[in-house]
């Protein structure tokens, strides 16, 4: 027979047997879950025995390992087990037969995507944080972490030299920091009707997603066309919002890459910052990958402009050596976030804690929300800013002499000169003539023989319709004779592609 609530009111097997459950037998019940002093001590010191081992034989591994779906579904589709296992043959077995299959992204090969390697005492933090289980939503709930979410965000906002009025908040990634972006965006323009968002053709698929979840039509996310060096063009922005607004939309913001993931390439964010002051339109800029550019000199000059943005978002798990999840918002006027996303709630009534207590769950999406900010912390009390400012500028350097040696190859052709780390390139023999769908071909087949048959990890993009292979060398592991190497094995293999090719 179901209750009130049609559950069903099967009694306990204690009370089917006459008996009542006992304050003990609950107590038992609770120590189910909980392991030996000993036991917890010796599960961490293997956990990080395995990471250490891990990081000591990385260099000689492949950057990427992977595996076939139905080799894993047989290896891991099982019902949870009624009794539990011992928990260092599970710690194993994970570090064995399901952590490995994937890109490594710390490889000092590893140049796909937008690859990282996080320092030590960053990935011992945020075993920290677990531990220590804090809901970092409010002042009420986690002083101590939301005061050294500000410090961090201080350091951030003073990095890309944003004023007093500014902060922000740390997010799981790029994708959020753009949704809180265009929430803030939208509200600041008063939420109006038939919308309309502008970014350019290299901009991230995250932008337009967030566009897509506030309620921007997809009709009116204009991809505006970007110059000969993949940066916004500033005359097809002006011309995209003047049509708009001539046919009754109401633009509201425009989005402006500080390193697009393709090229690398900044926008003109001094030109962007002018237009968007002039029209009354939120200036966002996308600096996931190459914001923390600006804690070098170089950078600085790179992403000038970027100071005057009215929001930003970061991501410190790329270019900034933090494990995943590390994104970050800053926004130019703290207030707008506060208006975009402060709620009152009659359960959380208690966590209004003097006029002077931020809750980070008033910045943004999140109200529970991990602690994020002590990994940047640590690694940065621990190492100190010349060593990041090291790390940061050895991946402008290593993409320059990059350049330089596809430059003198033979086999290779520059796409698209180094901005930032990011080069893009493929092999084009001189002393060859190949026409573009067979060029295509030959670098297809290149990628494929890197994935197999080398050690190193590089992805492809296409840059105005040709196929382009491309590496992005933020590792501060990576060395020069990492990356040479690569570009040997991408010669080598190039070679052999158009041999066949040719023979074909």
């Amino acid at each position: 027979m179901d209750g009130p609530e049609g559950l069903s009111e099967t009694p306990r097997k204690s009370e089917r047997s006459g008996e009542l459950p006992t304050p003990d037998t609950f107590l038992e019940e609770s120590d189910a879950l909980r392991m030996p002093r000993e036991a917890m001590l010796e599960l961490a010191r293997r956990a990080a025995e395995l990471l250490v081992e891990r990081l000591e034989r990385l260099p000689e591994e492949h950057a990427w390992d992977g595996e076939f779906r139905q080799d894993l579904v047989d290896q891991l589709m099982e019902d949870p087990p009624e009794s539990g296992r011992p928990a260092l043959q599970v710690l194993e077995r994970a570090a064995r037969d399901i952590l490995p299959l994937a890109i490594r992204n710390d490889h000092p090969r590893s140049f796909a995507f937008i690859p990282s390697s996080p320092t030590w005492p960053s990935i011992v933090a945020d075993f920290m944080a677990a531990g220590f289980h804090v809901n970092q939503c409010t002042w009420l709930t986690s002083s101590g972490a939301s005061q050294l979410e500000l410090v961090v965000i201080d350091w951030f906002c003073r990095w890309v030299g944003y004023p007093e009025t500014a902060g922000g908040l740390l997010t799981s990634g790029g994708s959020a920091a753009s949704l809180d972006a265009f929430v803030a965006a939208r509200e600041a323009a008063g939420h109006p009707d038939r919308a309309t968002v502008y970014m350019g053709d290299q901009s991230h698929s995250a932008q337009i997603r967030a566009a897509k979840i506030i309620g921007i039509r997809p009709q009116h996310v204009r991809k505006v066309a970007s110059d000969s060096r993949f940066r916004l063009d500033m005359d097809a922005l002006v011309r995209a919002v003047a049509d708009d607004r001539a046919a009754g939309l109401n633009p509201i913001a425009v989005c402006s890459n500080a390193g697009a993931g393709s090229t690398g390439a900044i926008d003109p964010l001094e030109a962007v910052s002018d237009y968007c002051e002039a029209e009354g339109l939120w200036h966002h800029v996308d600096a996931a990958y190459g914001g923390f550019g600006m804690v070098t000199e170089r950078g600085k000059r790179l992403l000038r402009g970027i100071e005057r943005a009215d929001s930003i978002g970061l991501d410190a798990h790329k270019w900034f050596f933090q494990p995943y999840e590390a994104g970050c918002l800053l926004v130019k006027d703290l207030k707008t976030l506060g208006q975009a996303f402060r709620i009152p709630h009659d359960m959380l009534q208690d966590t209004i804690w003097g006029g002077n207590h931020p809750n980070f769950s008033d910045r943004g999406l999140q109200l529970s929300r991990s602690v994020r900010a002590l990994k940047i912390w640590v690694s940065v009390q621990t190492f100190g800013m010349a060593a990041f400012r090291r790390a940061v500028s050895k991946g402008m350097a290593l993409a320059s002499e990059a350049q330089e040696y596809i430059e003198r190859s033979a086999v290779l052709e520059v796409l698209n000169p180094a901005s930032l780390s990011i080069i893009c390139f493929r092999v084009n023999p001189a002393a060859e003539s190949i026409d573009e769908n067979s060029l295509e071909e030959v670098n297809r087949t290149v990628l494929a023989r890197i994935f197999w048959d080398d050690r190193a990890f590089i992805s492809s993009t296409r840059l105005r319709g040709r196929f382009s292979l491309r590496m992005c060398i933020v590792n501060h592991n990576t060395t020069w004779d990492d990356v040479r190497e690569t570009l040997e094995a991408v010669e080598r293999f190039g070679l052999m592609a158009v041999s066949d090719w040719k023979d074909g």
